[in-house]
This record gives C-alpha cells, sequence and structure tokens, in this order.
C-alpha cells in the first residue's frame, strides 16, 4: 500500500519559514513535520512512501538522501513549482495506478487510526475516503448523509460541524476527476467525487491539528515539549 503525500506547495502563509525550506520540512522537537506524518504512517504498518516536490524541492531531497530518510521506504516526484493539489496527484496516478493507495498532506498531523480509516474505505466500496473532523478553524464544508458525503464545499464562511482533515484512502479512478495541473483538489474533484455518491467520510474525533500559520506550528512545538504530543503514537 502507497502513500502519497503532497510537499510542494509555496506555503504562502508561512512566509517567514518558506523562504527557505518548504512548509514540511519546518521543525517541530527537532524533526520535520513531514517525518511525524510518515513516523505516525509506518507505525500502522505503512511505509512506501511516495512523496509529490515543489517549491524547494532540492531541500526535501537531500533530507531523505541523508540520515533522515533511515528506516523509511521513499519514492521522491518532481511535480513541478506552480502544480496544484489536483494537479500533484494527477503527475502521480503512473506511480499509483495499480491499486488502493494513501494520501495525505505535508503540513498536518493527527492520533488517526489508519488501520480502521483502510478498513472503513474497504467496507464501502467507493472511489475515496477522506477524515472529518471537527477543528478549531474553519476549512472545507462537508454535508454529511450518515457515512456518505452529500456535499463538499472549500473554505465555507460559517464553520461547520465536520471539515475535511485530509488522510485519504483512494482508488486510482479517482485520476479521471482530475484534468490536469490547474486543477484544485479541494475544488471540482471532491465535488464531483460527492455528487456522484463516490466520496464518503471517516470521522475522526480525538486529535488533529493542521500547520496553517506559525501559530500552529507554536501549538504544536508547545505539545512536543510537554512529552505528550497526542499524534506521537509510536514509541
Amino acid at each position: 500500500m502507497k502513500v502519497a503525500i503532497l510537499a510542494g506547495g509555496q506555503g504562502t502563509r508561512f512566509f517567514e519559514e518558506s523562504e527557505t525550506r518548504p512548509k514540511p520540512m519546518t521543525e517541530i522537537g527537532g524533526r520535520p513535520i513531514l517525518w511525524h506524518i510518515m513516523k505516525h504512517y509506518k507505525h500502522c504498518g505503512f511505509n512506501d512512501f511516495l512523496i509529490a516536490l515543489g517549491y524547494k524541492g532540492e531541500v526535501i531531497r537531500k533530507y531523505f538522501d541523508g540520515p533522515g530518510g533511515k528506516g523509511f521506504k521513499v519514492e521522491l516526484v518532481d511535480t513541478g513549482e506552480q502544480t496544484e493539489t489536483g494537479g500533484r496527484i494527477k503527475r502521480l496516478a503512473k506511480n499509483l495506478k495499480d491499486g488502493t493507495f494513501m494520501l495525505t498532506w505535508g503540513d498536518g498531523v493527527s492520533d488517526i487510526d489508519l488501520k480502521k480509516l483502510l478498513e472503513f474505505h474497504r467496507s464501502h466500496g467507493k472511489l475515496a475516503t477522506l477524515t472529518v473532523v471537527k477543528p478549531k478553524t474553519c476549512f472545507g464544508h462537508v454535508k454529511l448523509d450518515g457515512e456518505k458525503v452529500a456535499q463538499f464545499k472549500e473554505k465555507a464562511q460559517i464553520s461547520p460541524e465536520w471539515i475535511n482533515g485530509a488522510f485519504f484512502v483512494l482508488e486510482p479512478g479517482i485520476f479521471d476527476y482530475i484534468s490536469g495541473d490547474d486543477t484544485v483538489w479541494e475544488k471540482e474533484p471532491l465535488e464531483d467525487l460527492a455528487k456522484d455518491g463516490q466520496l464518503m467520510a471517516f470521522k475522526h474525533t480525538s486529535f488533529w491539528q493542521n500547520m496553517d500559520t506559525l501559530h500552529d506550528r507554536k501549538v504544536l512545538e508547545e505539545l512536543w515539549k510537554s512529552g505528550r504530543p497526542p499524534w506521537k503514537v509510536w514509541s
């Protein structure tokens, strides 16, 4: 089972850090947040990674060519600096065409039970599963009909009950929903998958935190320093 991680964005709301390195390489507890995400997957038995590079991708490449890559099976793919999220996923298609795969962003951590996520995906037979969470801030609005995503709308103005928390499980059929490099995954592809009844929601009610701003980084750093970071599911 391959795990694709998008790590090529410019992190425009994170410019103080992203001037010198891509946001996934921002450190929490002395390790890149990308490392924390990968440790979580590896702990759950998923250690075949496909990382989509873009902005300052050479920093990530250098890290995994060195001691930082020890213990991980990693393939790095240049997906372009200006490519949108959907386009990056589409550029990984040839590496992910053989079956079910996982996907997440390189800037968010959680204590999601990834094995249960996969079990849920396999139980419903649809093309896509996204993890929905209840955050403190507002992202993509997800309207549910039981466990089926009835509607997906990016950037709702009023904080909804559930939002898109990434940590996807997907089938190769989702590539048909992505037009090209300019496609934003969180817009037409997810909206159309929902309209077609092909998008299901895995409800996660425990810890989830993205790192969208420097304040978010500070929150995660303080949690790490506490000695009990909730996303550290590995020993």
